[in-house]
């Protein structure tokens, strides 16, 4: 299940890059999220984040940073996790006239086999919702 969605900031990619990658600023935009903490002291390419995220139960997820680059983009690869059987995320910034264009993309692959890809029809629509309403929040602190 593939959802993207972008959004138009009126600020710099400098002042939303740090809601991105500061553990208690991302809870602040992302509320699906009930923990993401990084695991050891590294940031950057290669850290390891925990997160736990509310879907249609609690998923704990085990990710990696695979890129990390500074006021660009984030993306973020599920080595372990329940409720999914794969999950990548990635979100970019890309300076524009007006500020920063905001891109959030999220792959989701359910268990399940074929019964997983239909369910992931359905689910598609919530998650879009969702992904609307962190557009929005981020936008909302950013500007403010």
């Amino acid at each position: 299940m593939h959802v993207q969605r972008s959004i138009e900031i009126a600020a710099p990619p400098a002042k939303v890059w740090p809601l991105l990658v500061e553990p208690d600023d991302v809870m602040r935009w992302y509320p699906t999220l009930r923990t993401f903490r990084y695991v050891g002291d590294m940031r950057g390419q290669g850290a390891h984040i925990y997160a736990e995220e509310q879907g249609a139960g609690l998923m704990k997820l085990d990710f990696v940073v695979t890129e990390w680059t500074r006021d660009r983009a984030i993306a973020l690869h599920m080595t372990k996790g329940t409720g999914v059987a794969g999950y990548e995320q990635r979100w970019t910034l890309e300076p524009t006239p007006a500020g920063t264009q905001f891109t959030f993309s999220e792959d989701v692959e359910l268990p399940y086999g074929v019964l997983g890809r239909a369910i992931g029809r359905f689910v598609r629509r919530t998650s879009e919702r969702h992904v609307e309403e962190m557009l929005g929040k981020l936008k909302a602190l950013t500007e403010a």
